[in-house]
């Protein structure tokens, strides 16, 4: 049905909402302006938003990088909108009991589904460090994980608790996968974009559009009073607002040029092993009205 006609009254847009602090700063805006009323808004994991993304539960979403390079076919980016980093990311790490050089052979613990900072993590592994652990996944729970294995990557909360507080009080190594990329191709990493789906966007242009330019207002205003947006979560996080503050401003919310260049890197070093081309094309949202 045609929503868009002044018959039809247009239903609310489906969107996802990634439930970890790295989000927080795209979505705090959009209550601040009242956007949010707007919006039928979905809070997930990564890997179920991307999947319900894929599958047509969602119009429009965050998708993790590996997700969307495999269903580029069928989605659009949106231009300056991602979750990133241009250096450290703090959280999405690998928490070793020993150098990574010796890894190999070793057991290490997947604490997440993640696929992309899963990729990104066997990637540096095998190609910077050349080792060939022995994965499996599990709770992220570092605790148990080092009863078990070597080494454990970890991302989003549980990837901040650990690095911050837990690993260094149990003398453990913590490796930044942000850093080991910009150390290893001298480029920015993206981690999950906002995308359409492309019938959605045939659909309804001009309310992607606006979602967009929502999405890219609350960002702004976030960071603009960032202070007061870390001392809002840290109410409720186990991180102080200093550390919030840290954390949001390290991370790099921006997907342009520069952003592409490293997703294109990612794309060229992994595709043909993940399951999309070498050369995937990154189809971006026209901003031309």
């Amino acid at each position: 049905m045609d929503h868009s006609t002044d018959d039809h009254p247009r239903s609310r847009p489906r969107v996802g909402h990634i439930q970890f602090l790295n989000c927080l700063p795209l979505y705090w805006g959009l209550a601040r302006t009242g956007t949010l009323l707007d919006l039928e808004l979905t809070k997930d994991t990564p890997e179920k938003l991307s999947e319900q993304l894929v599958r047509g539960d969602l119009d429009i979403g965050p998708i993790t990088l590996v997700e969307y390079l495999r269903n580029a076919d069928r989605l659009v980016a949106f231009p300056d909108l991602a979750v990133g980093c241009d250096g450290p990311v703090m959280s999405c790490v690998i928490v070793s009991q020993q150098p990574l050089e010796r890894l190999d052979g070793a057991r290490v613990a997947l604490g997440s589904t993640s696929r992309t900072s899963v990729r990104l993590a066997q990637l540096l592994l095998a190609e910077r460090h050349g080792v060939t652990p022995d994965y499996y996944t599990c709770p992220p729970d570092l605790g148990v994980m080092m009863q078990e294995a070597e080494a454990a990557v970890l991302i989003g909360d549980a990837a901040l608790r650990a690095s911050l507080h837990d690993a260094p009080r149990l003398g453990l190594h913590v490796h930044d996968l942000g850093q080991m990329w910009k150390d290893w191709t001298g480029l920015p990493f993206v981690f999950a974009v906002w995308a359409v789906r492309k019938d959605y966007l045939a659909r309804e242009p001009g309310t992607v559009r606006q979602v967009h330019e929502a999405f890219l207002a609350s960002r702004d205003l976030s960071l603009e009073e960032v202070a007061k947006v870390a001392e809002q979560a840290a109410r409720w996080e186990a991180f102080d607002a200093a550390l919030l503050e840290r954390y949001f401003t390290t991370l790099d919310f921006r997907f342009s040029a520069e952003q592409l260049a490293g997703v294109r890197e990612f794309a060229r070093r992994t595709g043909p092993t993940t399951g999309f081309p070498a050369d995937v094309r990154v189809e971006l949202l026209s901003t031309d009205r």
